[in-house]
């Protein structure tokens, strides 16, 4: 409720200062569930801003741990979107993200803990889309596109509890090597694809 009630403030003070059209959007898709607000700045040309987060619990296996983990989803977004053809555009910008997977897992009688974060905070975005959120009344809006988001890295800690020095040290090295083939399995996910799907209110 209070991140619309921003968004509606931020898109009524968009509105005040320019005679150009404004809008909000709800959305929701691979980003999560969050707003948009938008203004037009030229003809075909708009600028938009949101923000969206969502949490899922998802549990994943590697060669050697089970582990249970909570993808937590937390994007700003700030974008241009061009019209040139209507409802069809194309969209470029930057998502301000802090992605993560929160993991935890049983390994040589002690456990591991740690998260999973994309390589760049602030990942470029290029994109198509359809409708505009700055459009007058009611309408449908979506994005499709790719989030140059780096490659994730990995970042695991040894939890020994009662375990012996010895047993300590192996499962620390075991934790390190662990850390290492999961950086490796994800070395090639630098893309995340985003695809949303909103309704639209302008004025």
């Amino acid at each position: 409720m209070r991140l619309l009630q921003g968004i509606c403030v931020a898109a009524a003070l968009a509105a005040a200062g320019s005679a150009q059209a404004a809008g909000i959007g709800v959305r929701a898709g691979t980003t999560g569930v969050g707003a948009d607000v938008a203004w037009s700045v030229a003809p075909a040309l708009s600028a938009r801003i949101g923000y969206s987060a969502l949490n899922w619990n998802k549990d994943v296996s590697t060669d050697r741990v089970t582990y249970d983990g909570k993808l937590k989803l937390s994007n700003l977004n700030t974008f241009l979107d061009f019209s040139p053809l209507g409802p069809f555009r194309l969209t470029g910008g930057f998502i301000f993200n802090n992605n993560r997977y929160d993991v935890r897992g049983d390994l040589l009688g002690g456990s591991v803990s740690g998260d999973v974060k994309a390589g760049r905070s602030a990942a470029p975005y290029l994109g198509i889309g359809y409708g505009n959120v700055s459009g007058l009344g009611v309408n449908f809006y979506a994005d499709l596109g790719i989030m140059f988001q780096g490659s994730p890295r990995a970042r695991l800690a040894a939890n020994c509890g009662g375990l012996s020095a010895s047993g300590c040290t192996a499962l620390q090295n075991e934790v390190a090597a662990e850390q290492q083939r999961l950086e490796d399995k994800l070395k090639d996910f630098k893309y995340y694809p985003v695809a949303n799907i909103g309704i639209t209110i302008g004025f």
